[in-house]
């Protein structure tokens, strides 16, 4: 068999940078098992799986598509920047007519446009809950130290953990903390969190970034994800309602790092943009 492949980097318009996801086109069903050995012989944080909904339905043509996602680990129930990455592959590879592609996930229904020289992502916007600091002090401690924290919430739909570090602090102690995301593991005790968001207010003046955060999830086998449309579809509700605004610039301070417009929707929704560069084109054979 050969499924054709891609390496998409997202949310970034240079090579080697942003987040890397595989993208698989697949004309015909897959066996089950086969989706997890390809994610897993990939090890990218994540791997795509388009795949056509009836007979008849073509890459070029159609735009409505299902969409999987996988961690070298496990399924996901959602994954931006993969998203984002799909749609590059069907809208600059195969040359997609529509103006809009729809997603059947397993967060519903997602759609993707282009807007110049973005893609923007129609995406669920998930509120973070007041989270008892009692009950996550030990993760907190294991990921930031002693450093101040001035914020702590929890996103039940996400399972995701948001750690707003003090707003004394700048971008660069973000991006220069050392973390051993491993340790993650042992420090949660709650059962409940899969993923571990760090964040800071980004500058007020009105230029450059709104907010930087940084995301881990090794609960998922991903121990620092570059840049994650997942996470801020969390951090957009959070920072929208702290700054009291709709269109954001956000930054994720990875060693890659990734830009991401963001517009916050009244429907309860979230438009993410971001660009990208397809640097891999093959297929899987087996």
């Amino acid at each position: 068999m050969q499924i054709p492949i891609f390496t998409v980097d997202a949310f970034t318009n240079r090579p080697f940078s942003g987040n890397p996801a595989a993208v698989c086109l697949l004309e015909n069903d897959l066996d089950e098992d086969l989706h997890q050995k390809i994610a897993t012989e990939m090890n990218l944080s994540e791997t795509a799986f388009i795949r056509k909904l009836k007979p008849g339905d073509d890459f070029t043509k159609s735009s409505c598509f299902g969409l999987r996602w996988f961690t070298p680990a496990n399924e996901v129930p959602l994954c931006g920047h993969a998203t984002l990455a799909s749609a590059a592959v069907l809208f600059h590879v195969q040359k997609n007519t529509n103006p809009v592609l729809t997603f059947v996930t397993l967060s519903g229904e997602l759609k993707a446009r282009q807007v110049k020289d973005h893609i923007v992502l129609d995406l669920p916007l998930y509120t973070a809950y007041p989270q008892e600091l009692k009950e996550v002090e030990e993760l907190i401690k294991a990921a930031v130290g002693d450093m101040i924290v001035q914020d702590v919430r929890y996103s039940p739909d996400t399972k995701k953990l948001l750690v707003r570090l003090s707003d004394t602090y700048e971008r660069s102690v973000l991006e220069e903390l050392k973390v051993s995301a491993q340790r993650f593991l042992s420090a949660e005790k709650t059962g409940k969190v899969k993923g571990l968001i760090l964040t800071v207010k980004g500058n007020s003046s009105g230029k450059g970034h709104d907010f930087y955060s940084r995301y881990f999830a090794p609960w998922y086998g991903v121990l620092e994800d570059p840049v994650t449309g997942s996470a801020h579809a969390v951090l957009s509700s959070y920072w929208s309602e702290q700054l009291g605004k709709k269109e954001m610039h956000a930054f994720q301070c990875s060693r890659r790092g990734g830009e991401l417009k963001i517009s916050v929707r009244s429907d309860g929704r979230v438009d993410i943009a971001g660009q990208t560069a397809v640097v891999l084109k093959g297929s899987l054979a087996f």
